[in-house]
């Protein structure tokens, strides 16, 4: 089971307008709607995650993050006399994903990615997107960077997941799970 969640976003409201740092994100009602869909069309369903993704938006403030554990350490490894003065220990910090801005970012990278390619973004729930691939309709939902794609061929969910393999997964491929049925 994977969760995110943010504990306070206010913060970042205080030097953020609400118009740069508001990402939509897919409904729970469009994720069971489009689900039966899938199943009633036949359709083979792609769950793809883009690792790293909020990395990709290009942030235009600066940016300061908390990190802990391995990864703390493997970077003081690897320069010890330019990070080790940065270390610090706090047993009641939290650690920070992503912020409001990145999320905006990447939900405006991806769906002009999709837009290129020829998809349509719902009017509606912009983190919906359909094209006509070979007469059937494929699908995109999505929740920040975790990704649903389903269509009723196989090699066109495969091709959009190389696709954004392609866009998204130079550093890290994406994490995908594939089938007529997928279990989460």
């Amino acid at each position: 089971m994977k969760a995110r969640g943010c504990v306070d976003g206010r913060p970042q409201r205080e030097y953020t307008d609400k118009e740069e740092a508001s990402s939509p994100t897919m409904s729970l009602k469009v994720m069971m709607m489009s689900c039966p869909i899938d199943a009633k069309e036949g359709s083979y369903v792609h769950v793809t995650d883009i690792p790293g993704a909020l990395l990709h938006a290009n942030m235009k403030d600066t940016v300061h993050m908390v990190l802990k554990g391995t990864i703390t350490e493997i970077i003081v490894k690897l320069e010890p006399t330019i990070y080790r003065k940065y270390v610090w220990h706090n047993k009641n910090e939290s650690p920070i994903y992503g912020t409001l801005q990145a999320a905006l970012l990447l939900l405006k990278l991806l769906s002009s990615a999709l837009e290129k390619w020829g998809f349509t973004i719902n009017p509606y729930h912009q983190c919906v997107a359909n094209k006509i691939l070979g007469g059937k309709k494929c699908t995109i939902i999505w929740h920040v960077d975790d990704l649903k794609v389903s269509h009723v061929s196989k090699d066109m969910v495969e091709n959009i997941i190389k696709a954004l393999n392609e866009k998204f997964g130079k550093e890290s491929p994406l994490v995908t799970t594939w089938d007529k049925v997928v279990e989460i």
